[in-house]
């Protein structure tokens, strides 16, 4: 069985994919993955402009053709006419998860309260879990490491505390995180033995 979680990461602006500015989501994100989890993965990344029927076709093709078992979003989520991607993904989804929107909200709140303002969805299609994130760097490690205090104990979960168990339910490939960084939640009957 292949282990290895192919990831599928996708910055939705006009501008950055028209190359008015360099893109500052999939930098992050690869760098957040990089610390983060200590089982194989790789990546798949697009940038692409705020365009529902875009953004659609993209989503559609990381989980059904590449097999992106978990595909993340950074940007077009707030309340403005070009943010559509929570309407591209809900557009696309087999089963809705308003848990995971409701959590980044609820951590974001934490340190501006214009996180109301944001839409972000999750939802699964086929054996994918698809995510929106935050459009900023520093938003998107907040709402995956969570609330933390000054010793670096948390305080709120982060998103991603419940992503390796909700792949493991959909048939998606175990996945290890850094405890330092984000600790996994599984319930004890699903953990596998550490080597």
């Amino acid at each position: 069985m292949n282990d290895e979680l192919l990831i599928g990461l996708v910055s939705i602006s006009d501008r950055a994919s028209s190359g008015v500015y360099e893109d500052k989501g999939i930098p992050a994100l690869r760098e957040w993955f990089g610390r983060a989890l200590t089982s194989p993965w790789r990546m798949e990344t697009r940038l692409i402009p705020d365009q529902q029927a875009s953004i659609e076709q993209t989503l559609i093709e990381l989980c059904d053709s590449a097999a992106c078992r978990l595909v993340l979003t950074t940007g077009g989520t707030g309340p403005a006419p070009r943010d559509v991607t929570p309407e591209a993904t809900l557009a696309v989804a087999h089963k809705v998860m308003p848990g995971f929107g409701e959590q980044m909200r609820q951590i974001s709140l934490n340190f501006v309260p214009t996180a109301i303002l944001s839409r972000q969805v999750a939802v699964i299609r086929g054996k994918s879990l698809i995510l929106n994130l935050p459009g900023q760097p520093k938003s998107i490690k907040e709402t995956l490491e969570g609330v933390k205090d000054a010793a670096g104990q948390q305080l709120v979960p982060g998103i991603f505390a419940a992503v390796p168990y909700c792949l493991d339910l959909i048939g998606g490939p175990y996945v290890e995180t850094d405890e330092a960084v984000v600790k996994a939640f599984r319930p004890k009957s699903a953990m596998r033995p550490t080597s």
